[in-house]
């Protein structure tokens, strides 16, 4: 993937579990991405529903890679056990369901929206798309080389911060 971005289509499946304990009547997990395929058609689907869990499988979310984001990702490869970090929301019907909005793989990107009070989760990130991953950050990211800081006291007060 030597162009300035990368894409591919992913699947995001989000469990709800009724009562998960004494404080929600709802929880919710994300608990897989996968690579899109046509037979998930466009609008979300139910896998699964007993009552207490519903698994949805919300299809069609592009993740896009990019130059500017190469740090993240390779803090995402260099945590030795790569993931998808998935941004959802969850609405106000009765009951309740989540949707994926965004799905990265940048750890930066995922801390802006941590910092923002956003509801992130991550899945591990098969070693396929970790190898694509891995050869867009080679081709893009150059991390800065560490430099020696002196220490205050050996530095003259006019250069001291």
């Amino acid at each position: 993937m030597a162009s300035e971005r990368a894409r591919t289509d992913v699947a995001v499946v989000i469990e709800r579990r009724r009562r998960p304990n004494r404080w929600e009547d709802w929880g919710f997990d994300v608990v897989d991405v996968l690579p899109h395929e046509p037979a998930f058609g466009a609008a979300p689907r139910v896998l699964r529903d007993d009552g207490a869990t519903q698994r949805v499988l919300h299809p069609g979310l592009a993740v896009e890679l990019h130059a500017d984001e190469g740090e993240g990702y390779f803090l995402n490869l260099a945590s030795g056990a790569p993931v998808w970090f998935v941004m959802w929301r969850v609405d106000d019907a009765d009951p309740p369901q989540a949707r994926p909005e965004v799905v990265t793989l940048s750890y930066n990107e995922a801390a802006r929206w941590l910092d923002a009070q956003e509801r992130v989760d991550n899945v591990p990130l098969p070693a396929a798309l970790r190898d694509w991953l891995q050869a867009y950050t080679d081709a893009h990211y150059r991390p800065e080389p560490k430099r020696r800081q002196r220490p205050a006291s050996f530095r003259r007060p006019s250069e001291r911060g």
